[in-house]
């Protein structure tokens, strides 16, 4: 919901505002005074505040100071119909978003508030990450995003984490499915025991004993299961049997469906590893956590080159999120390297578009992980969207999106 706090004291300019931010998909909150609005204006308002400047005892000045006391990065973009110029260098100087003079042109306005409310989704969007981060939860800490998808996963690995059985975690490639690993072990009762990463195709029989004794009471994540010679397998499956109270949590690009059809994983590890299985959506899935991950990376990477992080602009996390990221969190992860260091070719390349092509791109995005994530019903990805089904189905056929080619 995009609210635009909205305080005038002239009734007849308040309404005809929020009539124009009707149409434009805005939730308008209208104030009729300082007074009204202030129990609007909370650190956790989702929305940003348009105010006139000039109204009976508390003007927009005063507006603003509480606003800014209460939340310093809360967007106040403040209104007068004079054209005062020492007036709006005061305002800006006071920190307000933006000075415009009435009457203002609609379309001015709404780009404004557009850039407005995308900066304040990505401040709230860094906050709840921080309190994430800092609650003590190894998901929380090391799983990113806020989408549900991102929520759905963390939920499941605190599930399998909790469980002593042995996992197998599935995603795309660059997904992140050895970091996964390591959370599902520090989340576990034994978080605090061996944890031994390997990849599978290295291990012949002699060197996967070696590294179960190493994981003894621990874990043992093997990525790549699919690629472990046929004699190593039996071995392990011995090992697994043999008692020494050790997990094993597997990995694979993709699943091992297709490695267990062709014969290149036995039916006893197949169907062992098939009871917990953890698959981490692609980014393309989820685009909305794609801002939240590049300023993970972004600080990072700073911090590895000794520099401060740069400030990504909400125009640059939209060009972010209209990409489909095939690598996915590797290949986000080089961006920001390279953002940092002041080369981001690929965002730069997408730029060249023009913001309606980019913004064109993030709702493609947006309308495909809806119908992945509700396995192709256009109705319910309506739901999840907030928008009427018609609308929904105009904007698929605009793109040439087809919601039964994400049916699984």
């Amino acid at each position: 919901m995009r609210q635009v706090l909205l305080v005038d004291d002239d009734a007849g300019l308040r309404e005809a505002l929020c009539q124009s931010l009707e149409l434009a998909e805005y939730a308008p909150v209208p104030a009729g005074s300082f007074v009204v609005a202030k129990d609007h204006i909370t650190p956790d308002f989702d929305g940003v505040i348009l105010s006139d400047i000039r109204m009976p005892g508390r003007d927009g000045f005063h507006l603003l100071d509480h606003a800014q006391q209460v939340d310093p990065d809360l967007p106040v973009i403040l209104l007068t119909g004079e054209g005062d110029i020492p007036m709006a260098v005061r305002a800006l100087g006071a920190g307000a978003f933006a000075f415009l003079e009435k009457p203002c042109a609609t379309e001015d306005l709404l780009k404004v508030l557009d850039r407005a409310l995308k900066a304040r989704a990505m401040v709230l969007e860094n906050r709840r990450f921080k309190s994430q981060i800092e609650a003590g939860d190894p998901a929380a800490r090391m799983i990113f995003g806020t989408s549900a998808l991102a929520e759905a996963l963390r939920a499941q690995v605190r599930q399998v984490a909790a469980s002593t059985a042995d996992a197998l975690i599935i995603g795309p490639q660059g997904s992140g499915i050895s970091k996964v690993a390591e959370v599902i072990h520090l989340s576990s009762p034994r978080g605090k025991t061996p944890f031994e990463k390997r990849a599978a195709r290295s291990l012949d029989p002699a060197g996967l004993r070696d590294v179960f004794s190493r994981a003894e009471g621990g874990a043992l994540f093997l990525d790549g299961i699919a690629d472990l010679s046929a004699d190593s397998q039996l071995v392990l499956l011995d090992l697994l049997d043999s008692g020494q109270g050790l997990r094993l949590i597997a990995g694979a690009v993709d699943g091992i469906d297709a490695a267990f059809a062709e014969g290149r994983v036995t039916a006893d590890l197949y169907y062992r590893l098939n009871v917990h299985v953890v698959r981490i959506p692609a980014l393309s899935e989820r685009p909305e956590d794609i801002p939240v991950l590049f300023r993970h990376y972004v600080d990072q990477a700073a911090e590895q080159a000794g520099i401060a992080a740069p400030e990504i602009s909400p125009d640059h996390a939209a060009a972010l999120m209209a990409q489909s990221w095939p690598g996915n969190a590797r290949s986000l992860m080089s961006a920001a390297m390279r953002f940092v260091l002041g080369m981001p070719e690929e965002v730069a390349r997408n730029a060249e578009q023009g913001l309606a092509a980019q913004m064109a791109q993030v709702e493609r995005s947006l309308l495909i992980a809806a119908l992945s994530r509700q396995n192709g019903r256009a109705t319910e990805a309506a739901k999840q969207l907030k928008l009427p089904r018609k609308t929904l189905y105009d904007k698929l056929a605009r793109y040439g999106i087809k919601p039964e080619d994400y049916r699984r």
